[in-house]
């Protein structure tokens, strides 16, 4: 069992690490497999016995912690100006989805849709990653103006990367919907930023 001030950042930790990911493919071409294939597999459990359960280990929220501890950091310097956006906006979203009851009906029922494809295929196939993406393509970005993802054209332009930034984001939507089910709010991040950099801090020295 994690300590609850842990527990209460996991999710919070899962929005930063969705929008990493994002940041790292969208540059790189390549991505941190572990934890891409945690924020992916995330969107799946929709039934967990505690919120450690989405992500499965704490250490598969490794790359999520670190961000959120950069992010809050007392250090203008550290900080990423393009992470906060994506990251502002993955919040963002969630907000618009939770006002929104035929949205959030037909992601349930989409993502049901996807847990049956399981079934018959691994889920590192490229057809989750697709079914994934047009999950968000459909039902969660409509819902705000699009977030402009930066990055190399070259990895930006090949459909396989597209896929995996969308299922991503919506990786990220999921972690912001479980944020807020657990009592999370935006301006806890603004007024209570020293208690959540203490978690996050306390969650890597676990880790590591």
């Amino acid at each position: 069992m994690l300590e609850p001030e842990i527990e209460q950042t996991l999710a919070l930790a899962g929005v930063c690490q969705a929008a990493t990911l994002v940041q790292q493919l969208a540059r790189k071409g390549t991505v941190d497999k572990e934890a891409c294939e945690a924020s992916l597999s995330s969107i799946l459990v929709t039934d967990p016995e505690t919120p450690q359960h989405v992500y499965g280990q704490l250490s598969n929220l490794k790359v999520g912690y670190r961000t959120l501890v950069t992010q809050l950091s007392d250090k203008p310097a550290a900080k990423d100006t393009e992470l906060t956006r994506y990251i502002a906006s993955i919040l963002g979203l969630e907000r618009k989805l939770a006002k929104k009851p035929a949205a959030l009906s037909e992601l349930g029922e989409r993502i049901s849709h996807v847990q049956r494809q399981l079934a018959h295929v691994e889920f590192d196939n490229v057809q989750i990653a697709s079914s994934l993406a047009s999950i968000y393509s459909d039902v969660i970005s409509p819902l705000a103006p699009r977030i402009q993802v930066a990055g190399n054209p070259d990895y930006l332009g090949q459909p396989v990367h597209q896929h995996r930034v969308r299922a991503l984001l919506l990786a990220g939507v999921r972690s912001a919907v479980m944020w807020r089910q657990m009592g999370g709010r935006r301006r806890q991040i603004l007024f209570k930023r020293k208690h959540i950099l203490h978690s996050a801090t306390q969650a890597l020295r676990l880790i590591n």
